[in-house]
């Protein structure tokens, strides 16, 4: 594809992301501006509604006002005619008073022990009704039972020995609505309940519902399909069926569908709105699809003058915001093609004329790449592309002058290759190259002589130089250094060509590239084979001494206690008696050669060391629970200096617990009249963990010192010097040091240094130094 076609291309593709992204925008902000629109349309629907509400509230109370002054002239009427006693008053006295007063029954209501009950009516259907479950209406009752008047009751009419209920659905005929009134004067047993019946259920909603409102909205806005009055207190309660209506509350006051319809609902979904709504006092709008049509619903929240807040639901089509979204887009598509027609065939005109000079380039810039560096460009304008001609002529003159640099350093590169070679195959250690997959990539002649390879034969190889018993070993060795961890030089065994097992000294570094990215590895190994076998000698010489050392040691710690045991043997022997006190001697010395004996065998016996990460604060505190019964004993207080970070170990935990141990009752034993001992636990530089340990006992004589930790060394009347040996032993196998500073009279600190164990995330950070 040639350049002018290229660049035309990006031109129109440019132009074509302008339009598809000015298409986008006047989409989502056309449909934002629709949404809006609709959102005022419908608050104002609500409005209009809420008002004719308010309008019909103001009529229903001044008929309310009406009937109650009726209800309570009716009331002081029937006080009059009937006995005060309301056993002297029957049922059918009651309905000849109805029809004389004009009302339609007339209902007498006693108190109970904890109730108010209708005790005779002109209605058979109210007898025996009960009043306890009727909410504020019974506490009307009470309070005029009590005080001749309703005090706390807000709703209705209240006057001195009156009180009206508003207009509301009977509790024994559900489908009527009536208006009571209830009159108590202090001088009878019960109150007089005198009411009327307003109209049929559908009449009242015709008086004091806005449904007209409604049904003359949705028919001057076709788009709006739904109009919902709700009552925040009920709607969505567990008696609510999915399309509004209510067994339980049916009231006028309580119904969760105060007017309108509820067809389009989710009620779940819809119940979150409504309280959003009511909470914030802001409309609440959602976008949904139901019964198949996509619809843009709004709940308005509604405040009346001291009464609760409504809550009024407007559904509305969605397509009439989106038949206007698809005309728009309509035009709009049809101009962004026609431009995008004419910017492809202005675009293709402007690519010829700026392709020229670079097609003139390209030409001289293949000749350059051919190696014909005495090309050179004709520049005749100073604009980029001349600018550009002008850096490709001064390009190849440098090309030609750093070609020929370079063949001179390629001779001197390889003339130090040579030497380099030379020094490596001269040199004793076997060096051996690998890639990253483990492949020999180059060998010296030491290594072929050391395991018996040629190099043409390993080249390109994988070496299978590691017998299967060290294959993790090796494998954990190269994962750390991978990592980023500096090891030294490891002793293991390797393998020769010929299978055999040869004892080497093996370091291995990384070569890493200019990104820090591993390229290959270097192993050096040397043979340590005759080295070994000298160390060999010399330790076993050694611990031929040092277990002649013991050997002696033992046999004249033993042979003291031995005489003793001898001595009362023969003695008893020639008295033909046993003495209770020489038993108890001679069981005490067989104890002395029991303890002695038995931390021989500690150093003579190999342990089962099984080495795992712990932190040694809870070591040492379990060491200090365990021990102190005995500080108590020797009237001694241990305090703790330990820092707050872990300081983690390798470590086998019960060896570290039986040096603290012999530690710990050494300072001990050392104040038989009490004192403190510190233990302090630090990490200097992080590397490693300092323990302290620090008592005020006599200490140890200087003579002494030199000769700490050799067999039967010490300055108790009944030790063996074997417990400090151990310790030193134990913490020797754990890479760590134990160092003694005693002054007598003044105390002794000992001092125990062990190598931390290191965390994932040091070792991260170390890797990301290097």
């Amino acid at each position: 594809m040639s350049i002018k076609t290229k660049l035309s291309m990006i031109m129109s593709i440019s132009v074509l992301f302008i339009l598809l992204l000015n298409i986008t925008l006047n989409y989502y902000t056309t449909q934002e501006n629709l949404q809006r629109d609709s959102e005022v349309k419908m608050v104002m629907a609500a409005t209009q509604i809420a008002i004719t509400v308010q309008q019909t509230e103001f009529s229903s109370s001044y008929v309310d006002g009406l009937f109650g002054d009726m209800l309570k002239d009716v009331s002081i009427e029937a006080a009059r005619v009937l006995d005060p006693d309301i056993n002297n008053i029957t049922n059918g006295q009651l309905v000849e008073l109805s029809k004389e007063l004009g009302v339609a029954h007339i209902s007498l209501l006693v108190k109970t022990k904890d109730d108010v009950v209708v005790a005779r009516s002109s209605a058979n259907e109210e007898i025996g009704l009960s009043t306890k479950n009727w909410g504020y209406w019974h506490t009307a009752f009470l309070e005029l039972f009590e005080h001749g008047e309703v005090r706390s009751v807000t709703k209705g009419q209240r006057s001195e020995n009156f009180w009206s209920g508003p207009f509301e659905f009977s509790t024994s005929n559900p489908d009527m609505i009536y208006k009571w009134g209830y009159y108590y004067d202090g001088k009878r047993n019960y109150i007089i309940d005198p009411y009327i019946q307003n109209s049929t259920f559908k009449d009242y909603v015709k008086v004091t519902s806005p449904d007209t409102v409604v049904q003359e909205t949705l028919k001057a806005n076709p788009h709006i399909l739904e109009v919902t009055g709700i009552n925040p207190d009920t709607f969505g309660n567990q008696y609510m069926r999915e399309d509004g209506s209510d067994d339980v509350h049916y009231k006028l006051y309580n119904r969760p569908i105060t007017f309108g319809t509820y067809h389009y609902g989710k009620l779940d979904q819809d119940m979150e709105a409504v309280r959003d709504a009511v909470s914030t006092g802001e409309n609440v709008v959602l976008v949904d699809t139901i019964q198949g049509k996509k619809v843009l619903k709004s709940f308005i929240p509604i405040d009346y003058e001291d009464k609760p807040t409504n809550v009024i639901g407007v559904v509305m089509d969605y397509e009439a915001i989106s038949s206007v979204m698809r005309e728009q887009m309509i035009s709009l598509v049809a101009i962004s093609l026609v431009l995008l027609e004419i910017v492809i065939f202005g675009s293709y005109i402007v690519a010829g004329y700026f392709t020229k000079p670079i097609q003139s380039i390209l030409r001289t810039v293949n000749d350059v790449a051919d190696g014909h560096f005495d090309r050179r460009l004709e520049v005749t304008s100073r604009d980029e592309l001349g600018q550009l001609a002008g850096r490709i002529n001064a390009m190849t003159r440098n090309l030609g002058h750093y070609t020929s640099q370079l063949k001179q350093m390629v001779e001197e590169n390889q003339s130090v290759k040579e030497y380099l070679e030379s020094i490596i195959n001269q040199t004793a250690d076997a060096i051996h190259t690998t890639d990253t997959h483990e492949r020999v990539i180059s060998v010296n002649n030491a290594f072929e002589q050391l395991y018996g390879w040629k190099a043409n034969e390993v080249i390109g190889q994988k070496l299978e130089l590691v017998p299967p018993s060290k294959l993790d070993e090796e494998r954990d060795r190269l994962r750390r250094l991978r990592e980023g961890e500096r090891l030294p030089p490891v002793e293991t065994v390797r393998m020769r060509k010929d299978g055999s097992l040869i004892e080497v000294s093996i370091s291995t570094s990384l070569v890493r590239d200019e990104q820090g990215q591993v390229t290959s590895m270097i192993s050096v190994s040397r043979d340590v084979t005759e080295r070994n076998r000298i160390e060999e000698l010399l330790r076993r010489s050694e611990k031929l001494n040092t277990v002649g050392q013991l050997a002696a040691g033992v046999a004249h710690e033993i042979r003291n206690p031995l005489t003793t045991l001898r001595g009362f043997l023969q003695l008893q022997q020639q008295t033909q008696s046993v003495n209770a006190d020489h038993i108890d001697l001679m069981l005490s010395e067989l104890d002395r050669i029991n303890l002695i004996v038995s931390e021989f065998l500690i150093l003579a016996k190999p342990q089962a060391i099984h080495f795992q990460e712990r932190d040694v604060r809870g070591i040492l505190r379990d060491v200090i629970s365990f021990l102190d019964s005995q500080a108590h004993l020797y009237g001694v207080e241990v305090k703790l200096d330990f820092s707050p970070e872990p300081a983690l170990v390798h470590c086998e935990e019960n060896q570290l617990k039986q040096v603290f141990i012999n530690l710990l009752k050494n300072a001990f034993e050392a104040m038989p009249d009490g004192g403190t001992v510190t233990i302090t636990l630090k990490r200097p530089g992080g590397d490693h963990v300092l323990i302290t340990i620090q008592d005020e006992g006599h200490g140890i004589p200087e003579e002494l010192m030199p000769h700490l930790g050799e067999p039967f060394i010490t300055n108790k009347e009944t030790g063996t010097g074997l417990g400090l040996m151990v310790s030193q032993r134990i913490i020797q196998g754990h890479q760590g040091t134990l160092e003694i500073e005693s002054k007598s009279g003044v105390g002794t600190k000992i001092s125990i240094v062990l190598p931390a164990a290191r965390r994932q995330s040091d070792m991260e950070a170390t890797s990301n130094d290097e």
